[in-house]
């Protein structure tokens, strides 16, 4: 009796493991992401064509050629079937084309950098709409946040209303890491001296988790940050908040939170400077530095 309820055991025992999973990526709640977790499902759809029988036909031939079946037929003068090898052959080609077609056609409609041109499925985007933009910059071991149409700043705690596009522009004081929420979309990497985009939406209001998806060092593990989607009234409320309780971001503030320091808790800015984002995208927040921009400029005979 103990080994039937052993292997019972072992039967629930996957089930058991994914209970604790966190199935964020496959029910988003942004539109992007959702799309992403449609192409997954398309995707994985489209090669268990080929897996499921296999591993049907595996088990068949396994079973139906065992040694003591007398009444399978046996022919070892059989070498050739065009119909067999037109199944062998054709339906992984066909396969491939659809797997070709919809990567195609997904690279471009989910580019990071793409503008977006919908809400949702049901909720298109005038064409003249403008995007709410945020500033991402990456710290040892911490996110910056600076929102410059606001004038504020946040640290490891990013806010924006629902249904309203998003581009982030994402870069990164000095060591590579990778800006990932994956309920709003995919990863994209944040690069010392160079500029990413990502353009999204969330849909559904609520808080969501966000983090490095890029090993960057000791203070790695709590690189991490959480992510409101809120009203439109609620932003305006948490911006004004912001703005009566931060402090000011200028260059000499920046170059004290650059410093790495791990599990850092949430701060505001009520006022950033305008042109730190640029300072530090082109690695000349210190006063004397030259940016990156001007150093083939001087020579330059205009």
């Amino acid at each position: 009796m103990l080994f039937p309820r052993f292997r019972h055991g072992l039967t629930l025992l996957p089930l058991a493991l994914l209970g604790g999973c966190d199935m964020v990526v496959m029910d988003p709640s942004g539109d992007i992401a959702a799309q992403q977790a449609d192409l997954i499902i398309v995707s994985t759809l489209l090669m268990l064509i080929v897996i499921v029988p296999v591993i049907f036909l595996t088990f068949f031939f396994a079973w139906r050629y065992r040694k003591n079946n007398k009444t399978a037929t046996y022919d070892p003068e059989w070498d050739h079937s065009t119909k067999l090898e037109l199944v062998i052959w054709g339906v992984p080609l066909l396969i491939i084309i659809a797997l070709g077609l919809v990567t195609w056609i997904s690279t471009h409609k989910l580019d990071p950098y793409r503008p977006l041109d919908r809400i949702d499925a049901d909720q298109p985007l005038a064409m003249d709409h403008e995007p709410l933009t945020v500033e991402v910059v990456s710290l040892d071991w911490k996110w910056l946040f600076i929102y410059p149409e606001q004038g504020v700043a946040s640290v490891n705690e990013l806010v924006t209303p629902v249904d309203v596009p998003i581009r982030f522009h994402i870069t990164s004081s000095f060591t590579m890491n990778s800006f990932y929420i994956p309920a709003l979309a995919g990863q994209i990497y944040a690069m010392g001296g160079m500029q990413t985009t990502l353009n999204a939406v969330i849909n559904e209001p609520g808080v969501y988790d966000g983090f490095s998806a890029n090993y960057s060092g000791a203070g790695f593990s709590d690189m991490r940050f959480k992510y409101h989607g809120v009203s439109d009234d609620k932003f305006q409320a948490w911006v004004d908040e912001v703005k009566q309780q931060g402090s000011t971001l200028d260059r000499s503030e920046y170059l004290e939170l650059a410093k790495p320091s791990s599990a850092e808790p949430v701060s505001y800015y009520s006022t950033v400077a305008p042109d730190l984002y640029h300072a530090i995208l082109n690695r000349c927040v210190v006063e004397e530095k030259m940016c990156m921009d001007q150093m083939i400029t001087p020579d330059h005979p205009n």
